[in-house]
């Protein structure tokens, strides 16, 4: 890892390290979205292991200090979620370019990692596109089980519009490697999962 990335990285780990919502992994108790960064980048790792520097900043920091912008924040219903989902993007984007900014990355680099984050033109932009599969793949494998353990009142036919959604964002690389047996599935969910796909 070069000396400018591992600074980064280091950066986006430290910033991440002040959530104060925790996570029990076995015995260990991580800040939450300093769990959710590396599992970013241990899914990039596996999907995409030749991927460049810029896509390994980009899918560390996508969630960078999420826990400053809460969806409690916004109007209830479709509109505020959206209104959040679009001013979350540009929060993380930012976050991430300050911390390049430090480290002394150029500008253009600085803006394609902007993009990424941003999800800019996520089906024309591929570095868009690979941020948004690696986050598909890390919600099926490590999220979806207990946002359903949540949801005890969703029907069957509301969860699989769920993994639909999910599906539908991903590219046909990710649905590859999501039906080659790569993702761990959740045992519990695996049935329902197929069910959505197939």
């Amino acid at each position: 890892m070069n000396q400018k990335l591992e600074q980064v990285i280091g950066l986006i780990d430290d910033v991440n390290n002040e959530d104060p919502n925790k996570e029990l992994v076995g015995d260990k108790e991580w800040p939450k979205e300093r769990l959710y960064s590396e599992r970013m980048a241990e899914m990039l790792n596996r999907f995409k292991p030749d991927a460049n520097e810029l896509l390994k900043i980009a899918v560390r920091g996508q969630h960078i200090q999420r826990w400053k912008s809460l969806r409690s924040d916004y109007p209830l219903g479709k509109q505020g979620y959206h209104q959040w989902r679009s001013e979350l993007y540009t929060f993380h984007a930012n976050g991430v370019a300050t911390l390049m900014q430090q480290v002394g990355y150029e500008p253009d680099d600085i803006e394609q990692v902007k993009n990424a984050v941003g999800k800019k033109a996520i089906k024309r932009n591929p570095d868009s596109q690979l941020v948004e599969d690696v986050a598909g793949l890390v919600f099926i494998e490590y999220y979806m089980l207990a946002f359903a353990l949540k949801h005890p009142e969703y029907t069957e036919e509301k969860w699989i519009g769920i993994i639909l959604k999910t599906w539908r964002k991903m590219s046909d690389d990710a649905h590859q490697f999501v039906l080659a047996g790569n993702i761990k599935l959740p045992e519990s969910l695996q049935k329902l999962i197929v069910k959505a796909i197939s």
